[in-house]
């Protein structure tokens, strides 16, 4: 630990940065849990925090609340501009989660609170410690339960950088005006989901019958001996059941096929397949897509189906979409079968039993297609976030970092 502390005070910050250790950055608190056997300590109006609940970076909200008794026994109460960030808990194995709490608030024992020293803003502090995640994640240590644990002295050896005040919130006001055009794409994005619901409704007034009819037939795959690694250029593959998701085929989701003779050409998966899961989980059971420009030489495992559609009446990229409603979904964890917890399957007699809308195939067409659109431009804002994403990330990296200078929050 020391080593890498030591690297972390190589850097040099620029003139006017104060070097700053975690321990130094601000007042530690530790939380805590009331008794959950005494019901005077819960169903309060303080939100309780615990790793479970920590998942925004404006803390302000969570499933269970304690009481003023609760938290004066058992927990601690932390005001608006604490920071807090978990210290124990399965996420850690993966991501440090830390934010800045809104309210006042009780915490956990999984959690850690900082109270920021004078001259340091709650924010920054927050955004500093997390660009320290990868050598915050390299010191988590598994319990013997299996979960994550931060050690506290090692954690507040680590240094950051502190500049004075008005620059601190001018790197804030930059971070945040990323945030806000991440926001306002997230609400376009929120809306064509929207739309898309809307332009469902109107068929589902329509008269039911089952997806049987809409079918020419329903075939399944086989799973032969494969290896964990995915076909490479010339070699067959076998898919696995992650690669159908509801509305989204993901053929590099598949095992390869070393054995020339475990290869059924048969079962290859075709650009307009419409594709099912017959195996998975409770909420994945029976997800189905249409295969979209396939590589070649991909095989339908067995518990994938094909659902080969009368293209005479009816429109895969429709039964595609309401496949994905709630009704439909609904009638699939209905027909799936398998004991609570365990894998589910849906029989090729449920799926065809299945209940669909009857829409004439030129309404089919047209919605699908306003349906397509709305998809495209969903995904189009999904990749704009994403790299507004890179963007936040190297530009608060650099002005945390003291490199570069800093940017004006109108130029982001």
């Amino acid at each position: 630990m020391r080593g890498e502390a030591e690297n972390v005070a190589r850097h040099t910050w620029p003139a006017g940065w104060r070097r700053v250790s975690l321990a130094d950055a601000g007042r530690w608190l530790s939380g805590g849990t009331p008794s959950t056997s005494n019901d005077a300590y819960w169903d309060g109006d303080i939100p309780w925090i615990s790793a479970a609940s920590l998942k925004s970076f404006r803390i302000g909200e969570s499933d269970r609340r304690v009481t003023a008794l609760g938290a004066e026994n058992g927990s601690r109460l932390v005001g608006e501009g604490t920071v807090l960030f978990i210290v124990r808990g399965m996420s850690l194995k993966s991501e440090f989660r830390i934010g800045v709490t809104q309210r006042t608030v009780a915490f956990g024992q999984d959690c850690k609170a900082v109270l920021p020293a004078e001259g340091i803003d709650p924010f920054f502090l927050a955004h500093a410690m997390q660009t320290l995640t990868p050598k915050i994640l390299a010191m988590v240590e598994e319990t013997s339960h299996g979960t994550g644990r931060l050690d506290t002295a090692r954690l507040q050896e680590l240094e950051i950088g502190v500049p004075p005040l008005t620059e601190q919130r001018r790197i804030v006001a930059a971070h945040d005006a990323i945030e806000r055009r991440i926001a306002a794409l997230e609400w376009v994005r929120k809306k064509s989901g929207v739309v898309e619901a809307s332009l469902l409704a109107a068929p589902f007034k329509a008269q039911w019958v089952p997806l049987g009819s809409w079918l020419r037939r329903i075939e399944t795959g086989k799973s032969p001996l494969a290896e964990g690694s995915p076909a490479g250029a010339g070699e067959w593959g076998v898919l696995k059941v992650s690669a159908v998701q509801a509305g989204w085929f993901q053929p590099a989701e598949n095992k390869v096929v070393r054995d020339p003779d475990l290869v059924n050409p048969a079962f290859e998966v075709r650009h307009g397949d419409l594709l099912m899961t017959r195996a998975n989980t409770e909420a994945l059971v029976g997800l189905a897509c249409v295969a979209e420009n396939p590589p070649r030489q991909l095989m339908l495992s067995d518990k994938t189906l094909r659902l080969v559609v009368d293209e005479s009446a009816a429109d895969p990229r429709f039964l595609e979409a309401v496949l994905a409603t709630q009704g439909v979904r609904r009638q699939i964890s209905a027909a799936a079968t398998g004991t609570s917890g365990s894998m589910k399957n849906i029989s090729q007699s449920a799926v065809e039993g299945l209940l669909v809308p009857e829409v004439p195939l030129g309404e089919q067409q047209r919605l699908s297609g306003a349906l397509e659109a709305s998809k495209r431009k969903s995904n189009l804002v999904q990749r704009q976030v994403e790299k507004l994403r890179v963007v936040q990330r190297g530009t608060m990296g650099d002005l945390l970092a003291g490199r570069g200078g800093l940017l004006e929050t109108e130029m982001l």
